[in-house]
This record gives C-alpha cells, sequence and structure tokens, in this order.
C-alpha cells in the first residue's frame, strides 16, 4: 500500500487467489442481483469490488463503469480490466458515512491461477474534509498511468 503525501489517497496491489471458474455466478453477483454480460471477464472486477465494499462493511456500493484495456505493451501482461465505482464506507466507527471512490484493475494471470489487483482509493468526502478537484484528477491520471505501464517481468514471482 502506498498512501499519497498530504491525503488520504492510496493505492495498493495485491496478489490474489484467481476467482474459480465455480463462482461465476457468485461474482456475477452485485447489491444482491444477478447482472448478466456477455463478457465472463467483466465479472472479475465486480466480484472483487464486492468483496472489497464487504471487507470495508461499505454501508452502500455502487459500479459506474466497467471496460477492458487493450493489450499493447508487446509482452505477456495480460490485458486489465477496469472498474471505478464509489462506496460508502464508515471509518473509525463514526456516524458520519465516508464517500470513496474506488479505481480497481485486475490483471489475470490464468498459468499461475493469480488475479493480480490494483486499486486506488480516493476519499472525496470524509469527516477529515474533502479531496479538491485538482488532486482527484491527478490521483485518477496516476492510477491510469500505472495501469497501462504495469508490465511483470517475471511471472516466476507467482508460485
Amino acid at each position: 500500500m502506498f498512501l499519497y503525501p498530504n491525503s488520504s489517497i492510496s493505492i495498493i496491489v495485491e496478489v490474489l487467489e484467481r476467482v474459480a471458474e465455480s463462482d461465476d455466478k457468485e461474482a456475477a453477483k452485485f447489491g444482491g442481483l444477478f447482472i448478466s454480460l456477455e463478457n465472463n471477464r467483466q465479472r472479475l472486477p465486480r466480484f472483487h469490488f464486492s468483496s472489497l465494499a464487504d471487507d470495508n462493511s461499505a454501508a452502500s456500493s455502487s459500479i459506474e463503469r466497467v471496460a477492458r484495456i487493450p493489450k499493447d505493451k508487446g509482452d505477456d501482461t495480460p490485458s486489465p480490466i477496469v472498474l471505478q465505482g464509489t462506496q460508502l464506507v464508515r471509518k473509525f466507527n463514526s456516524a458520519v458515512l465516508d464517500t470513496i471512490h474506488i479505481l480497481l484493475a485486475v490483471f489475470r494471470i490464468e498459468s499461475k491461477n493469480v488475479d493480480l489487483v490494483l486499486s486506488m482509493n480516493i476519499p472525496l468526502e470524509t469527516v477529515e474534509g474533502k479531496v479538491d478537484d485538482a488532486k482527484y484528477q491527478q490521483a485518477r491520471l496516476d492510477f491510469d498511468t500505472a495501469v497501462k505501464s504495469l508490465r511483470i517481468l517475471d511471472f516466476g514471482l507467482f508460485v
């Protein structure tokens, strides 16, 4: 986890066990509704976003967009699927809900049974204050740059 200086914006890289194919129906659930998608791959970030919402004990969450970033690096790094959404979370047992914008990218590494997840948490509105528009736009740009430039040089790291 990396925390931005002078703000609560964070970026996290996680190496997670791949969401199993038998979990497809579970991965497609969000907010108690079954989401019908043509591309099963778009279920991956939804599953990880939902898991994050559960881990955060989010009072509510919503997904604004899911998109695949085309592979153009010329290496074996998989194409990521990117999600952006919002979660309302109580921090430190506060009575007030914080609004957190979540940017999430999933790189599925089939051969290693791994989902590499890059996520960014941007606190839009919290008890401590708000992230101003300039910091928000810079954080989004930083996330986009990280996703597009991420390269896996040694797949042997995933055992």
